[in-house]
């Protein structure tokens, strides 16, 4: 594989802020959280319907991810400089963190238990208890006919989606990826949560949020004199994973990940200028305290703002980073990083380099 790495080029964002990149833009510069109406006091997208949104054709059994997702994709797809996939080269594709909407598969193994018969059971309804389906839909409404990738993962799915698109990207397997993560609140996935209180990575005060975030990946050097870098936004610098068994073994297993991924983009701890943690308290923070020492970097706290975002959580993460540094010409060319740390065993961390504001 090549050391070309991605560039984001644009970024879409369906939040408890609103519809769209500027309704989560002004919500962050605001710092203030979004309003929790009801539901168990979720932080809700608001006024969002699939159905209003994206119209009445094909979405009669379209479930609320997956409406998220697909209208999410279609702020980058209908955007005027969106690329076309290029004569002989790959299409288009994209790559979507997401474990899927736990309240369609709970309805549908219901129906098939409750009904008269067990196979007698909306068939229509099926396709939304497949984690793909989402991104499926994603590529079906748009035409994305390049690579088409589900990647599970909880909160740190949105950094492992980035990373497998840089792989296909750095494999020559793909041109143009849209890339992020898609999460939907219902009562099925509040009941797990409240059922899974106490577990490592499950703070028991989170509130729960929802969303869809995006990104649209270039590789790097793409186009004439490299056009990727001269409209981009920020290069992906390095990726980095591990897994823990228990609680006590986070901290230990994200310093490792911290500092492999630094040793990767060539850097020392002193370059970081912004960090973009999962949660502003707990083992995520020692790692980083253990890295930073006394002198840490600014840092951003994106869930207290729109709750939980789940599979979103890390992609809403760098969508965060992307805001600050349109805000502070300072972050221009020092590294940003990400970090999430999921409840299953999974952590993982990124470093961003936002580029000059054009």
């Amino acid at each position: 594989m090549t050391g070309i790495r991605p560039v984001i080029t644009a970024w879409s964002a369906i939040s408890p802020f609103g519809f769209g990149a500027d309704a989560f833009r002004a919500g962050l510069r605001g710092g203030v959280p979004a309003a929790a109406p009801g539901a168990g006091a979720a932080r809700l997208v608001p006024d969002f319907d699939g159905r209003a949104v994206l119209g009445k054709k094909g979405t009669r059994s379209m479930d609320r991810v997956t409406a998220l997702s697909v209208a999410a994709v279609r702020e980058l797809v209908d955007r005027p400089d969106a690329p076309a996939a290029p004569a002989g080269g790959p299409a288009p594709g994209l790559v979507l963190g997401t474990t899927g909407s736990v309240q369609s598969t709970m309805d549908f193994t219901r129906s098939s238990l409750d009904g008269e018969r067990p196979f007698y059971v909306d068939a229509a309804r099926f396709p939304n208890t497949v984690m793909n389906c989402a991104a499926g839909q994603c590529a079906i409404w748009h035409g994305l006919k390049g690579p088409n990738a589900t990647v599970a993962g909880g909160r740190a799915a949105g950094l492992l989606a980035l990373n497998y698109a840089r792989r296909l990207q750095a494999g020559g397997r793909a041109g143009t990826l849209y890339c992020g993560g898609a999460e939907e609140y219902s009562d099925a996935r509040a009941h797990l949560h409240q059922h899974a209180q106490g577990t490592p990575g499950t703070p028991g005060t989170a509130v729960l949020g929802e969303g869809a975030a995006v990104l649209r990946l270039e590789p790097g050097g793409s186009g004439a004199d490299g056009a990727a870098e001269r409209d981009g936004l920020a290069e992906v610098v390095a990726l980095e994973f591990g897994v823990y068994e228990d609680a006590g073994e986070i901290p230990a297993t994200l310093l490792r990940c911290l500092r492999r991924v630094l040793e990767r983009a060539g850097a020392r701890p002193e370059d970081v200028a912004l960090v973009a943690p999962g949660a502003a308290e707990g083992p995520e923070q020692e790692a980083l305290s253990a890295l930073f020492g006394h002198r840490p970097p600014a840092q951003t706290d994106c869930a207290a703002l729109i709750g939980d975002q789940a599979a979103a959580a890390a992609a809403f993460q760098v969508l965060t980073v992307l805001v600050r540094a349109e805000e502070d010409p300072a972050l221009a060319g020092r590294l940003a990083l990400v970090t999430a740390v999921d409840h299953d065993g999974t952590l993982g961390c990124a470093l961003l380099r936002p580029y000059p504001a054009r």
